[in-house]
């Protein structure tokens, strides 16, 4: 296997962090986003959509996307178990972690990227070029704000974002506050469950991947 990371970027942090969790170590290949490295003839030869993460698998095929990777990884090292022991719990990591992406994740990218000034006329990532609409930073910090309070109620019941135990939902959701933190939205002080689990996940070796 070999992993095409950014160390700069969030998206493939969140496979660094899900490694880190299973103490697993593979070859990484450092793409340089900055200077535009995803656009070129090589890389588009790796994965023609231009964005990391990127895992090559024994056979030379690639995987694309952070949880198709995060699956594949979790197939080959189950232990600990990151997706959840059952189809239940499984369902439910799945849930949390498609909701992280999309009120969390997704949102923090949208603000960021829309108003960022080295990203004009690169508002989504990808082959293409798009405009930045301002409109969108805006909605984008208010989605970002929204998801946190919904965290925050859902974080008064249970210890993790998908239940009692460590798993993928707490990574994706970890990983999009701080990227939160690019736009200057930090958590409020009066979300304390929040405050409370994110304090809690800082704390692993694994924040620091």
């Amino acid at each position: 296997m070999k992993f095409y990371d950014c160390t700069t970027a969030p998206s493939p942090r969140r496979v660094r962090m899900f490694l880190a969790e299973k103490q697993v170590s593979i070859p990484t290949v450092q793409v340089d986003l900055r200077s535009g490295e995803q656009h070129s003839e090589a890389f588009r030869a790796i994965n023609p959509r231009c964005t990391v993460p990127v895992l090559t698998l024994d056979d030379g095929s690639h995987l694309n996307e952070a949880l198709a990777i995060c699956w594949y990884l979790e197939r080959r090292f189950p232990e600990p178990a990151l997706f959840g022991d059952d189809p239940g719990q499984q369902a439910r990591v799945l849930m949390w972690n498609a909701l992280c992406e999309q009120e969390g994740f997704f949102a923090a990218a949208e603000a960021f990227r829309n108003r960022a000034k080295g990203l004009k006329g690169r508002a989504l990532t990808g082959q293409e070029g798009y405009a930045q609409i301002e409109a969108l930073a805006e909605r984008g910090r208010t989605r970002v704000l929204r998801w946190m309070a919904d965290l925050d109620a859902r974080l008064s019941a249970v210890p993790f974002i998908a239940g009692e135990g460590f798993t993928l939902a707490d990574i994706t959701a970890f990983i999009a506050i701080d990227f939160a933190g690019w736009v200057k939205l930090a958590v409020p002080e009066q979300h304390r469950h929040l405050t409370r689990w994110r304090e809690q996940v800082a704390a692993r070796a694994s924040a620091s991947a």
